[in-house]
C-alpha cells in the first residue's frame, strides 16, 4: 500500500556522498536570518553530489516522528515571566494555541489569546537559547527552533523543554498547541531542583 513519503512540516533526504554546494563563510547550509549560504531549492535545480564511499552499503530508514495532531510543550518558567500578569501565565499554561502559518525553522510562532503584559518597556537585547518563548508586541508566544537569533529584545515567558522541540519543528499550520508546566531536564523534575 502507497502512502505519503513524510507526514508533517519538513522531510530529510540523505546522499551517500553527500550534497556539495558551494560553501559559504565555512557552510553548505542556509541560515535564514543572515540569508547567507546556498538559496533555496527551486523547481529545475541540480545540485552536485559527492562520491558515495566504496564500503557504503544501504542505510536502513531512520523514521523521524510523524507530525503531532496535538503538541503539548512542557514549560519552564522564566526569566522574564514576571513581566506578565498572572491571568497572562494562566492563559499560557491553559489556554489552546495554534501554529500560525507564519512558522519556520527560526520559530513556531503561535495564533491565539494574546499575553497580558504586567510591565511596560522593552528590554535591552540579551541572550536567547533554544526553546525560549519570546513574547512580541502582539502577545502571541514564540518558540525558538534550531535556526533562533542569539540575542532578543523582547521577554522570554518560559523555555520549552529541548526534546519537545523535534515535534514543534514538524507541526504543521494549524496544529493545535498546549504549553504546560512540567518543562526543565528529567533529572530536575526528580529532583525538585529548578
Amino acid at each position: 500500500e502507497a502512502g505519503p513519503a513524510a507526514q508533517g512540516l519538513r522531510g530529510y533526504l540523505a546522499f551517500g556522498g553527500g550534497l556539495l554546494p558551494e560553501p559559504v563563510l565555512g557552510s553548505r547550509s542556509a541560515d535564514l536570518l543572515s540569508g547567507l549560504g546556498p538559496a533555496p531549492l527551486r523547481d529545475g535545480d541540480v545540485l552536485p553530489l559527492g562520491r558515495a564511499p566504496a564500503s557504503s552499503r544501504g542505510a536502513d530508514a531512520v523514521p523521524w516522528p510523524a507530525a503531532p495532531a496535538e503538541l503539548v510543550l512542557p514549560l519552564s518558567l522564566g526569566p522574564r515571566h514576571t513581566w506578565f500578569t498572572d491571568d497572562a501565565l494562566r492563559t499560557l499554561t491553559t489556554a489552546v494555541y495554534r501554529v500560525s502559518p507564519h512558522s519556520n525553522r527560526i520559530g513556531l510562532r503561535t495564533e491565539g489569546p494574546a499575553l497580558e503584559r504586567a510591565r511596560a518597556g522593552e528590554l535591552p537585547s540579551e541572550g536567547m537559547v533554544l526553546g525560549a518563548v519570546q513574547v512580541p508586541p502582539d502577545g502571541r508566544p514564540v518558540v525558538f527552533l534550531n535556526d533562533h537569533p542569539t540575542t532578543g529584545g523582547y521577554p522570554v515567558v518560559g523555555v520549552v523543554d529541548e526534546a519537545a522541540l523535534a515535534g514543534a519543528a514538524q507541526a504543521v499550520p494549524g496544529t493545535r498547541v498546549r504549553f504546560v508546566p512540567g518543562g526543565g531536564r528529567p533529572d530536575e523534575r526528580r529532583s525538585g531542583v529548578r
